[in-house]
């Protein structure tokens, strides 16, 4: 932990029409993996359309290590199914968040981020001042999967 730069809180919100890995539903949570750290929300039963609202902190200290969020199916008796994946694209907002901006308005907007094939982006992401920090939300599109979408917010945490 000596080279740690900051921490980066991931809220993992919410998830939109997420693919039926059981005969009429799943059971979704989230894995957010940096490097050697794995984390995940609860498990919500039995919903394609799942409200995490949990919140989830990385230690950085590496500013070119890749941010993986995966959706999985929870089984009890078999491994747990995939049901997506994607990259969470910090490089803007870490970049934003390096220019040290302090005491903006609230509601500043610093940075829109528009989709592209180097995120998974499904629409333009805001990064704004909001409550004394910069906070980007972001609606991910799932890779590697029919359809679904995951809605999240990143902020950054300063450490002394």
């Amino acid at each position: 932990m000596e080279d740690l730069v900051g921490l980066l809180r991931i809220r993992v919100k919410r998830g939109t029409n997420l693919v039926s890995r059981d005969s009429q539903s799943s059971d979704p949570f989230v894995v957010i993996t940096m490097g050697p750290q794995t984390l995940k929300t609860s498990r919500v039963e039995n919903n394609c359309n799942p409200e995490w609202n949990d919140e989830l902190t990385l230690a950085f200290n590496d500013y070119n290590q890749p941010v993986n969020l995966e959706v999985y199916d929870k089984d009890t008796f078999t491994s747990h199914d995939k049901m997506g994946d994607a990259e969470i694209d910090v490089r803007p907002f870490l970049e934003i968040q390096a220019m040290g901006l302090q005491e903006l308005p609230e509601g500043t907007e610093v940075k829109r981020v528009k989709p592209s094939t180097d995120n998974c982006l499904v629409e333009e992401s805001r990064i704004v001042f909001s409550n004394g920090k910069i906070v980007q939300d972001m609606i991910l599109k799932l890779r590697n999967v029919e359809r679904g979408e995951v809605e999240i917010q990143i902020e950054w945490i300063s450490v002394p």
